[in-house]
């Protein structure tokens, strides 16, 4: 007759052993499996992942996704260079498209299309609220948005980049405001899938490596296949509003371009793999803490397993 093990689960939703989860519940290692995951347990990782970021103080959240804007310049960077070098190779000119967004997942950046997937499982589960949600999305974006106006800025007023790369640097808006609006806006709701998809893959992930080649792979895919990220997106038009002797203007830029963008990569996050994986994993998550009320969970400030009330500088009380 075999040994009894008390460490194990003993019934439906009962926590194992603490040495085989982290301190924010959510499992190390595959139940099953020990080196592979769950469906439902990748989605504890990413809860337990979103309820560490969505209580994040605003100047954190911002400092960060500023950061984050400023890496994605390396983008930038690489693709007009590349694009300058290989003008009629689409494949090759994305090579170096991946750089910043390494640096962005890898240093634990705030990405704004990083950021639809945990923030939207936190709230589908009604442990966060969709204020507090909107709150990341809008603090995070305005980081990246800026970090990215101010480095464009420097390389549109600097040599840093050879005069053929500025000119690939321009065409890179110049193709998006020649697409059709709609064209635009499936092109980056496809995007947003693949970006959204990395987040749930990384929590999958137990390795720097894989992690690495996941996130080259995938935004290799974006830049070869000539979709369109919003961040990077932001960094091209501002780039040409910046540098452009002439041409279509800020509102054109916005409304033709980046709004389409904007729009494509948060439907393609939430809806194409949020929703997916939420349906299919399992409902049993942080049986410990109640969901948030009807009320609470539209208008408040509530969220994350202490069930915090975020004010807008830092963390206030707990929930009673």
């Amino acid at each position: 007759m075999a040994e009894e093990r008390p460490d194990e689960e003993t019934s439906e939703g009962e926590i194992r052993e603490s040495s085989e989860h982290a301190a924010s519940g959510a499992p190390v290692a595959g139940w099953a499996v020990g080196d592979r995951f769950s469906a439902d347990e990748v989605f504890q990782r990413v809860l337990a992942s979103a309820d560490e970021e969505i209580a994040t103080g605003a100047r954190e959240l911002f400092l960060s996704g500023l950061a984050a804007g400023f890496a994605i310049v390396i983008t930038f960077l690489g693709h007009a260079a590349m694009s300058a070098y290989f003008p009629e190779s689409t494949p090759l000119a994305a090579l170096l498209y991946p750089l910043g967004f390494i640096y962005i997942i890898l240093g634990r950046y705030q990405l704004y299309t990083e950021n639809t997937l945990p923030p939207v499982g936190l709230v589908m589960t009604r442990l966060a609220s969709i204020p507090l949600l909107l709150r990341v999305w809008t603090i995070v974006l305005a980081g990246n948005v800026l970090g990215a106006a101010l480095g464009v800025l420097v390389l549109a007023n600097s040599q840093v980049l050879s005069p053929p790369a500025m000119e690939a640097g321009l065409e890179f808006t110049r193709t998006g405001l020649e697409t059709g609006w709609w064209d635009v806006f499936f092109k980056a709701l496809f995007a947003g899938w693949l970006v959204a998809g990395v987040v749930w893959l990384n929590h999958a992930s137990r390795d720097t490596i894989a992690r690495f080649f996941l996130v080259y792979i995938v935004f290799y895919t974006i830049a070869a296949a000539e979709l369109y990220h919003v961040v990077t997106t932001a960094a091209d038009g501002l780039f040409f509003l910046f540098a452009a002797e002439s041409g279509p203007g800020a509102f054109a830029v916005f409304y033709e371009f980046w709004l389409p963008v904007l729009l494509g990569n948060t439907i393609g996050g939430v809806f194409l793999v949020a929703l997916v994986n939420y349906g299919q994993a399992e409902r049993r998550r942080f049986p410990e803490v109640r969901e948030l009320s009807t009320r609470k969970w539209l208008f408040s400030w509530y969220g994350g397993r202490d069930r915090v009330s975020i004010d807008t500088e830092r963390v206030g009380s707990k929930d009673d």
